[in-house]
């Protein structure tokens, strides 16, 4: 028997304090980080988390005194142990489950580029361009995988509530 299809639940987050409110928030209902995806460019990175990318500096989640509490430390160390793609016209970190699907797809398949990756994710074109647009602005994508319908719901409601814009399930 197949493993029943989990359901990717995003939002885009214009703000690093909210990203990781949101972040937080999931946690506090049971998901761990292995189960959030994120998705920001290599310029957010560097900016809103000024980690030592090229190094095991950041690594883990001792990394929290220089963000500032542990909500900052999970976030920080989803996007510490992200892979860096660099994809045309943008370098793009991804960390979480999300990550395995864009390599799977090849990271952008014919479409190329941020939108080809994210609809290697299961993402459609006309959302992938949206998102495109607010992770190239310095937004920072957040994805986690609902395991049942009423996780969709919680879950959707729960990315609004925290300022997430276009929040989507696929």
């Amino acid at each position: 028997m197949a493993k029943s299809k989990s359901t990717l639940v995003t939002g885009l987050f214009n703000s690093k304090v909210a990203a990781e409110s949101a972040v937080d928030a999931i946690m506090k209902r049971g998901f761990t980080r292995d189960d959030i995806s994120v998705l920001m460019s290599d310029a957010t990175r560097s900016k809103e988390f000024a980690l030592q990318t090229r190094t095991h500096a950041a690594d883990g989640l001792g990394i929290g005194a220089s963000v500032g509490g542990a909500v900052g430390a999970v976030l920080a160390a989803i996007a510490a142990v992200g892979t860096t793609l660099f994809l045309p016209g943008i370098n793009l970190v991804i960390a979480g489950p999300i990550a395995a699907a864009l390599a799977g797809a090849g990271a952008g398949g014919a479409t190329g580029g941020l939108i080809g990756a994210l609809i290697g994710a299961g993402i459609p074109e006309y959302r992938a361009k949206v998102y495109e647009a607010g992770i190239k602005g310095g937004g920072i994508l957040i994805g986690v995988e609902a395991r049942s319908e009423e996780e969709v719901d919680h879950l959707e409601e729960l990315l609004a509530d925290l300022g997430g814009e276009h929040v989507r399930t696929e």
